[in-house]
């Protein structure tokens, strides 16, 4: 995956055509990319989000945000319970609690 201006991009592989292609994820809109080397590849995927917000921009509309800031969580009564329990006692809110464990666990899976 790759990173750019807030938008994520994967890629894969066309042995046959011999050339790597991706997309930009968790937008509604299709923006791909295509390159013969990875390091291409990674400069055709930005081209293309400059290219499609610089579109976006030309046509008086507001581009499509690959993550909004919210994520609707479901879970049995009894986490429900716990985490109520962690955050009171942190003395935060339940969504104050949560984006600081999340945000943790998270930047510790990530592989840098």
């Amino acid at each position: 995956m790759m990173s750019y201006k807030g938008y994520i991009g994967s890629v894969e592989v066309d042995v046959e055509a011999g050339i790597l292609f991706g997309r930009v994820l968790k937008i509604n809109d299709v923006v791909t990319f295509k390159g013969k080397t990875v390091e291409e590849a990674c400069q055709e995927f930005q081209k293309s989000v400059d290219f499609y917000l610089d579109f976006c921009q030309q046509l008086g509309e507001s581009p499509d945000q690959p993550f909004k800031g919210t994520i609707h969580y479901r879970t049995t009564p009894e986490t429900h319970r716990k985490i109520f329990i962690a955050a009171n006692q942190a003395g935060e809110s339940i969504n104050a609690w949560m984006d600081k464990v999340l945000a943790k666990a998270a930047e510790e899976s990530i592989e840098v």
